[in-house]
């Protein structure tokens, strides 16, 4: 297929934050979606992500370690993009057993469903830049070693490539995006489980202070989250995605000390304090991590489109509106 009209689409985790803006652009394609989310707490699924396109999308209640109800969902659909995972670093290790389970084991499970019963599926599979490690260069490129400093990224990185070992060997069309640091409105934000600056933005906008751990020089790239969806979509639509890899970043490399003044700057009230790392924390932060995004921009043309500032102040006025739905 060329593009997502009339396309059958099944998105897992497509209640939470990327999957819910994705099934919006799908939609807005004339897309039939189907969106799966367990809605377990901790995990970020939102029913008030979708409540503006409810009416249009299929919505199924189910967790993707059901090996029954995924083989069903996935029957038909011409696209799947496998977004549900674990995301918390210091959750997997603590509970390595239900990490290993949903960002491995369930998709080893999703992948033999798709190959028994929808082999034609293109799946694309959303991967992380922390399977990297603490980063030999920068800006870290798809060759750059792996070095997973946390449970997360090695059972991301086995999830990764089982998506890739069925491209291989079944033909199973897949390919995954190492995504770095994703924000933007319906973010979880009343905990640090999906990213540091979700909480961030949830205490600037309640003129609350927030912590910058370390001594706030470590740098990073960040990309909104509409850019992010861009690269979703044109990895599912080009054959050229295939097999592949891609790493996602940010052209805009910023340390977090700075990160935090200028969302104090946008936000027009608000402050931070350094603070030394929680020693669970210090003990799987990887330092300064910058991606380089040159592959798929030569492959598939995508680039970040959206600055820094103005998704920081997208961010703010989505929370400042709708902040009672997410705290």
């Amino acid at each position: 297929m060329t593009s997502f009209s009339g396309a059958r689409v099944l998105i897992t985790g497509g209640l939470g934050f990327i999957g819910s803006h994705l099934a919006r652009s799908l939609v807005q394609d004339g897309a039939h979606v189907t969106v799966v989310d367990s809605l377990i707490p901790q995990y970020g699924g939102n029913l008030f992500n979708v409540h503006d396109i409810a009416d249009r999308i299929q919505v199924n209640v189910t967790d993707v370690r059901d090996p029954h109800a995924m083989a069903y969902l996935i029957q038909g659909k011409d696209f799947l993009f496998n977004l549900a995972g674990q995301t918390s670093h210091i959750d997997s290790m603590t509970d390595p057993i239900n990490d290993l389970e949903i960002n491995a084991a369930a998709q080893l499970s999703i992948l033999e469903a798709c190959r028994k019963t929808n082999p034609a599926v293109k799946t694309v599979f959303a991967s992380t830049r922390q399977l990297y490690g603490k980063p030999d260069y920068l800006p870290v490129d798809e060759k750059h070693p792996i070095r997973p400093v946390d449970v997360n990224g090695i059972n991301k990185w086995a999830g990764e490539y089982y998506h890739l070992l069925y491209n291989n060997v079944y033909g199973l069309r897949a390919c995954a995006l190492r995504l770095t640091n994703t924000y933007g409105p319906a973010m979880r934000v009343k905990d640090a489980r999906q990213t540091f600056l979700g909480i961030w933005i949830r205490r600037a906008v309640q003129g609350e202070p927030f912590d910058v751990f370390g001594d706030g020089t470590q740098l990073r790239d960040f990309n909104y989250v509409d850019d992010v969806v861009d690269a979703l979509r044109l990895a599912a639509l080009d054959p050229k995605a295939d097999g592949e890899v891609f790493n996602l970043g940010g052209e805009e490399r910023i340390r977090l000390k700075d990160l935090a003044a200028l969302l104090v700057d946008v936000n027009g009230k608000g402050d931070y304090r350094i603070v030394p790392f929680p020693p669970e924390r210090k003990n799987i932060d990887i330092g300064d991590y910058y991606g380089d995004f040159g592959k798929i921009q030569r492959a598939l043309g995508w680039s970040p489109r959206v600055p820094l500032r103005d998704g920081l102040k997208r961010c703010l006025d989505y929370y400042s509106a709708h902040g009672d739905k997410y705290w």
